[in-house]
């Protein structure tokens, strides 16, 4: 149990990353929740695409938040990587 554990923690990590693009992804396309849900991708979808001339923000905002979220998780896992691989421990 002790070598199982660090490898899930990480591949939970990246997998809840991923999670995230794909519920991004399917929102944009309006296949993700009802459309009276707020998500990134229904942002980026709904409000962004019908007023994109005028207020670029409205894409923007929502694109930095779904990235740096991806980003954030991402980095939390490869932290967790290097902090729990035992090959990387100094004795």
């Amino acid at each position: 149990m002790p070598n199982l554990l660090p490898p899930l923690i990480v591949q939970a990590t990246f997998g809840l990353a991923a999670a995230i693009i794909a519920e991004g992804s399917l929102s944009f396309l309006g296949l993700g929740v009802p459309p009276n849900t707020p998500t990134w991708g229904g942002m980026l979808n709904r409000e962004a695409r019908t007023f994109m001339s005028k207020s670029p923000w409205l894409a923007l905002f929502p694109g930095l938040a779904l990235s740096l979220a991806v980003f954030g998780f991402n980095m939390l896992g490869d932290a967790l990587r290097d902090l729990l691989d035992p090959r990387l421990r100094t004795s």
